[in-house]
């Protein structure tokens, strides 16, 4: 029976640490005239306290190896969710901005902590950090390159390569995964995300390059 009593107090200490920040990121960045959440972001708020216990495990790599399946169920009631909050969404007419800044955010931080718990349970080396990192190495190269922040149209090709990060980490995770599937299912990930990623990259270049002014020197800032 799995018993978060077994585990290092680091554990609920994370968890609780994660959830709270998300909880203040809600406050800073929701609308200011919003009353509340609605259903649909209740959910995705649901998804990430799912995200939050699996990122307090990362405090115990013993935890991880001994509850890999419990565990990696909990990813996958996260996943679910992830398609639900949207349905509902979608239903109740309540689809905004911030909803989906929200799931995509919480998207992220779950891919990153997947990637930590293969490296921690050495069912990949370093590089699959890579994974989790892109999106936010993209999100910090905007920040100097300010064409990389301009909206990106709906996908379902950045949908699809999320959804098999999401899966391909979640059966590398489970015990009956080795090292060698573990690694190849991860790798696929890499390729996959590193795909999409070029891709959008160029349609951003191409577009920012479409709107620059006849006579504006390539390399300038203004």
């Amino acid at each position: 029976m799995w018993s978060w009593t077994e585990a290092s107090p680091w554990v609920p200490l994370l968890a609780v640490i994660t959830y709270l920040g998300m909880a203040g990121l809600i406050m800073v960045f929701a609308p200011s005239h919003w009353r509340h959440l609605g259903w649909a972001n209740r959910i995705t708020l649901v998804r990430g306290l799912l995200i939050a216990l699996l990122t307090g495990a990362l405090a115990d790599p013993g935890l991880l190896a001994r509850y890999a399946t419990p565990l990696v169920a909990l990813v996958l009631l996260a996943l679910m969710l992830d398609g639900v909050d949207g349905w509902v969404a979608r239903r109740t007419s309540t689809q905004s901005d911030f909803g989906a800044r929200f799931d995509m955010e919480l998207d992220a931080w779950l891919i990153l902590v997947l990637c930590l718990a293969m490296l921690l349970l050495g069912k990949a080396g370093p590089w699959v950090l890579a994974i989790g990192a892109m999106r936010y190495a993209f999100v910090m190269a905007g920040l100097k390159l300010t064409w990389l922040t301009a909206a990106l149209p709906e996908s379902r090709r950045r949908k699809a390569v999320c959804v098999w990060q999401v899966a391909a980490l979640m059966i590398a995770l489970l015990p009956t995964a080795g090292s060698t599937a573990a690694s190849w299912l991860a790798g696929s990930a890499l390729v996959g995300l590193t795909g999409s990623f070029m891709v959008d990259i160029c349609w951003l270049y191409r577009h920012a390059t479409a709107k620059r002014p006849k006579g504006c020197r390539t390399g300038s800032h203004s």
